[in-house]
């Protein structure tokens, strides 16, 4: 098969219809507000599992990034290595 002749996975459903909606169960929220921006954590599930929702919103705009729950731990890890560099390192501009 030539690659232009693969099957699209999105052939099930026409161009421009949305997504079905798929049932989430808030189970904790929490909100933070830093200089101009706001973050929206939400600890959700839904019938494949678990997961963190990190919303940022800066004038209606908004951003969003999804982190499976089984990868909430090396994500935390990661973030406590960011603090711990951004306090050790000193600043390029005073």
């Amino acid at each position: 098969m030539i690659s232009n002749e693969r099957t699209s996975p999105f052939a099930r459903r026409p161009f421009g219809q949305p997504k079905p909606p798929v049932n989430e169960d808030t189970l904790k929220s929490a909100e933070v507000q830093i200089e101009r921006k706001t973050f929206v954590f939400t600890l959700k599930e839904n019938p494949r599992g678990r997961f963190l929702r990190i919303t940022e919103d800066v004038g209606g705009r908004r951003d969003t990034i999804i982190v499976p729950s089984t990868g909430l731990v090396e994500f935390k890890k990661i973030l406590d290595d960011m603090v711990k560099a951004a306090d050790e390192i000193q600043p390029n501009h005073p």
